[in-house]
């Protein structure tokens, strides 16, 4: 078909040089596409030289701790792909003795590894003729296509499917998977894209139409969650502090933070220091309370916005089980937190 002929001969003249395109290594191929999800290649490319430098091979990363993998990843977000990728790493290194399944249907038994995951392993390592869908891949067919099927339907995600099978040249699954992904993060971009420069300029529905801006159609609206965290920064006569690791589940679970205090709006000071002693966060007698940045710091996550402040506490005498700031430097946090501590 000469979409799918166009699609790859631009592929091969404007593809980018990255790593992980100049191997078949399912390892090197499976680390990329679980760091670039949700994520920019620009942010994720420094992460992913970082990880494959500390862990050349699934073996390496299996056998590292979940707070090595942990802090490598500080920075990127969605930190439950990172434990996902710990702990498929040693699902393969341990019960697959290090080979990662082969076919489109195997690789889905791993953990963390969907469908679109699994169809580009299985097409970038392996050649397997199947199809990949992304956000990129949404775009650049329901424009050129011009298909008003909304993409956040059960329906939705079928039907891309269906029609990206159809496109895909038997044999050259690795190139069009590659190619139609580059099209849509490099040319049919969201917004503005460069429609007078584009190969498809002549065969484009929705640009024929003047519907490039409204396509793809998606529906469904993630409603956001407003909270409000108090980081309470305790500092004794050592100079030490008071650090926690968030067990429970949610966000940036197993990561580290401060003390945590949650209200339900921001809080004058005189609030949340009758907050602390009625907590019991801390045996020892407080000296002085000052808010470090007047200005709360707004943390977006995809489905919650955290309002953020961070209050440092003097306190009389030791804390029971502080920590020394070098230690504390060491270890992972989220990011908002970790950029606090760098500025101590």
């Amino acid at each position: 078909m000469r979409f799918s002929k166009t699609l790859i001969q631009w592929y091969l003249q404007n593809k980018r040089d990255l790593p992980w395109r100049n191997s078949t290594n399912p390892y090197i191929i499976w680390l990329s596409e679980i760091m670039l999800q949700q994520t920019r290649v620009a942010q994720g490319l420094p992460f992913f030289l970082r990880f494959t430098e500390a862990f050349p091979t699934v073996f390496d990363l299996a056998n590292a701790s979940e707070e090595q993998v942990l802090k490598l990843w500080q920075g990127l977000g969605y930190y439950s792909r990172a434990r996902n990728l710990h702990k498929t790493a040693k699902q393969i290194a341990f019960e697959l003795k290090g080979e990662f399944p082969k076919t489109y249907n195997d690789l889905l038994q791993l953990k963390g590894v969907g469908e679109y995951t699994a169809a580009a392993i299985a097409s970038f390592a392996y050649n397997e003729n199947v199809p990949v869908v992304d956000g990129n891949v949404f775009r650049v067919l329901s424009r050129y296509f011009d298909i008003e099927t909304d993409i956040a339907s059960a329906g939705g995600k079928k039907e891309f499917t269906q029609l990206a099978s159809e496109l895909l040249p038997k044999g050259k699954a690795n190139e069009f998977n590659q190619a139609i992904m580059e099209f849509g993060a490099l040319l049919c971009v969201p917004k503005n894209p460069d429609c007078q420069n584009c190969v498809f300029n002549d065969s484009c529905l929705a640009l024929q139409k003047k519907k490039v801006a409204q396509l793809p159609v998606k529906s469904k609206k993630l409603k956001v969650r407003h909270r409000y965290f108090n980081y309470l920064v305790f500092s004794d006569s050592n100079n030490n502090t008071l650090i926690q690791k968030r067990t429970q589940k949610g966000i940036w679970h197993n990561l580290y933070e401060f003390p945590l205090l949650e209200t339900e709006i921001i809080e004058t000071e005189e609030n949340i220091l009758a907050l602390i002693k009625n907590q019991n966060f801390i045996k020892n007698s407080i000296q002085n309370i000052q808010l470090f940045n007047p200005q709360t710091i707004v943390h977006k996550l995809s489905h919650q916005h955290l309002n953020i402040k961070f209050w440092k506490i003097k306190v009389n005498g030791k804390i029971e089980n502080g920590i020394d700031w070098e230690s504390v430097k060491k270890m992972p946090f989220p990011i908002v937190i970790f950029n606090f501590i760098s500025n101590q």
